[in-house]
């Protein structure tokens, strides 16, 4: 530009008015978890430069679109331990649903090795127990001659000798055997018992499937006693005992034997080919032997209910434990709920709702009101700090 004459340098005015509102972030603060992924809080304002001074605005001057996150991810060192798992064990039948389960472990980061479980107490532990199928069960089509069927209760002598008899083998002082539990219409099916004794009987019954269950306070167990069956068990009938600490079946050498479910509640089912064909059981309840549960635990029956989380300490985690009929099914509504910051995966306020019958479960945490419903007739309630 040297053979061009170059103007004179000048300084001009171009703008008087104040710069618009701006949002400003300050320095993130500490990491809301010690160890893994957390979250630091950031200060969000609006300022303005106002002669040639930082003024601080009301919000809703900036713009809205542009506000930065106040919660941001942070990580200041891997956990030290974390839920390790075993595999999962082959399924408990061989034919039909059941369960796999799995061990559970606190792993030590560093060592490889486990450690005690209070260790990992403040991180969410996967489910232990799930459902399974090992595919459709055989069935037998045909008939079976007379002969080859128990013939069906009706002598009140019959049932006071087996009760006489159960009653010696639980040390029980003998009294007048509990009556025959039916419903209207003399069905049993999908009822819920919640009497401290009684007869239930599931022969003869139109259903091929036949499921009732036994409930009673969380501090004590339920014994059942077989004392008629007709149950053909070359055609696939078969008897499922199933509790929160218990799983079985059974179809042969069922007359007299005795079933303890070591909780408080029972569920019995009974799948029939034959018409006709079933069984009638006796049960009892008594102070249960161990203990199965914490102090803090809860035990609801239907068919409806208002749930507080009780007082806990860090050590123990509370639940609560709904049993309604075979035939019903749970809703769960949180009418109010406050866990903390919405949106903070790492806090340990949260409630698990878990469905007994498939083992799924699902974690509600920050300020939700929430639906739950469930697919069976049990569900458990987990209250995390």
């Amino acid at each position: 530009c040297q053979p061009v004459p170059k103007p004179e340098s000048r300084v001009e005015i171009c703008d008087l008015s104040p710069c618009p509102p701006r949002w400003k972030v300050t320095p993130a603060g500490p990491c809301s978890s010690s160890c893994g992924l957390g979250l630091a809080v950031q200060l969000v304002t609006c300022v303005q430069i106002l002669h040639g001074q930082e003024v601080l605005q009301e919000e809703h001057l900036c713009p809205v679109a542009e506000k930065p996150l106040t919660s941001v991810p942070c990580v200041i060192r891997t956990c030290s331990y974390e839920w390790s798992f075993s595999d999962w064990s082959e399924c408990s039948t061989s034919c039909g649903n059941g369960i796999q389960t799995r061990q559970d472990f606190c792993l030590s980061s560093l060592t490889h090795k486990p450690v005690n479980p209070l260790f990992c107490r403040r991180f969410p532990k996967a489910v232990v127990v799930r459902g399974c199928s090992a595919g459709p069960c055989p069935e037998q089509e045909g008939t079976v001659s007379p002969g080859a069927q128990l013939q069906l209760v009706t002598a009140a002598t019959h049932l006071i000798a087996a009760t006489e008899h159960r009653h010696k083998d639980l040390d029980v002082p003998p009294s007048d055997p509990p009556r025959e539990q039916t419903e209207p219409g003399g069905g049993v099916c999908g009822n819920l018992f919640l009497n401290a004794t009684g007869i239930i009987n599931m022969m003869g019954l139109e259903s091929r499937d036949c499921t009732v269950t036994i409930g009673r306070p969380l501090r004590e167990e339920i014994s059942v006693t077989i004392l008629e069956s007709s149950l053909n068990c070359t055609a696939g009938e078969v008897l499922l005992f199933s509790g929160r600490m218990m799983w079985r079946t059974g179809c042969r050498k069922l007359p007299l034997s005795l079933i303890n479910s070591r909780t408080n509640t029972l569920i019995v089912k009974q799948r029939v080919v034959l018409p006709g064909n079933g069984v009638i059981l006796q049960y009892n309840s008594r102070t249960a032997t161990k203990k199965y549960y914490q102090d803090c635990d809860q035990q609801l029956f239907g068919p409806q209910g208002e749930i507080v989380n009780p007082e806990q300490t860090q050590e123990v985690v509370c639940r609560t434990f709904i049993t309604v009929a075979p035939r019903q099914r749970i809703s769960i509504r949180a009418l109010n709920s406050d866990l903390g910051p919405e949106g903070n995966h790492t806090h340990f306020n949260y409630i698990l709702v878990r469905d007994v019958s498939t083992m799924k479960t699902v974690v509600f945490r920050g300020k939700q009101q929430f639906l739950w419903q469930s697919t069976g007739s049990q569900a458990e309630i987990e209250f995390h700090e």
